[in-house]
């Protein structure tokens, strides 16, 4: 492994149309508090100092995306896939030679607008060098249900958290964990984050606890509470 101390970089993974928003155009488009979600989550990154450069990577004919990044400290990937997995492998594979294998890529939801930098320095600042890397989530503390063909049972939530954003692994081991279940014929409906793909490796990363504000908007009910958590802290364009 290079001996070069790490750097932290971000990665957005934006080419996705967002159905369940029945919104007019892509999800990370839609407004919270007058400002694009995407361009929260950009602004998360931009306002930490520990992170070395943003990637957003979005289709090859987004027409939006040029005019809400700033000019500074992001870079666009146009060369987004048919699915979340593809667009991060994709844009992993563009960085090659520009990210060294130790490098720790922090890959975050573009639907995620609660992010901030606090956020962003505890899950690097408690991942450290943890040979495998760090997730932020939520411990479960509601009653779990699950109902299959109309049978409801109760599932218990000991030891059950729920997965946000960002995701930290190193560059190299990132683009393994994605090789290894993109392999044609295997069934990707287990693979729905990051974590899940390096689990499947057989490795563990570590649970950093995150925070609610951090909610991945997926329904438009979902817009109002973000603008709710993001009423008191709301930073403007960069």
């Amino acid at each position: 492994m290079n001996s070069l101390a790490p750097r932290y970089f971000a990665l957005i993974p934006a080419a996705g149309v967002g159905a369940r928003m029945a919104a007019s155009g892509p999800k990370q488009y839609v407004k919270i508090g007058g400002k694009p979600m995407l361009r929260h989550a950009i602004d998360a990154f931009l306002f930490s100092e520990l992170i070395a450069h943003t990637y957003v990577v979005v289709s090859p004919d987004d027409p939006v995306i040029d005019s809400i990044v700033p000019s500074h400290g992001v870079t666009v990937l146009r060369c987004g896939g048919a699915t979340r997995a593809e667009s991060v492998q994709n844009g992993l594979a563009a960085l090659n030679g520009t990210l060294r294998e130790n490098d720790w890529v922090l890959v975050h939801d573009a639907a995620r607008p609660g992010l901030d930098e606090a956020l962003i320095e505890k899950l690097i600042t408690h991942t450290g060098e943890h040979p495998v890397g760090g997730v932020l989530a939520l411990p479960v503390v509601d009653t779990v249900k699950r109902c299959i063909a109309g049978e409801v049972g109760t599932v218990s939530r000991e030891g059950m958290w729920l997965a946000q954003t960002p995701q930290m692994f190193r560059y190299k081991l990132l683009r393994e964990a994605l090789a290894h279940v993109t392999t044609p014929g295997r069934d990707m409906k287990q693979i729905t984050d990051d974590a899940s793909a390096v689990e499947a490796l057989g490795l563990s990363p570590k649970l950093v606890e995150g925070d609610p504000r951090n909610l991945k908007v997926t329904l438009p009910g979902d817009v109002r509470i973000a603008e709710m958590y993001l009423a008191t802290t709301q930073p403007a364009f960069l």
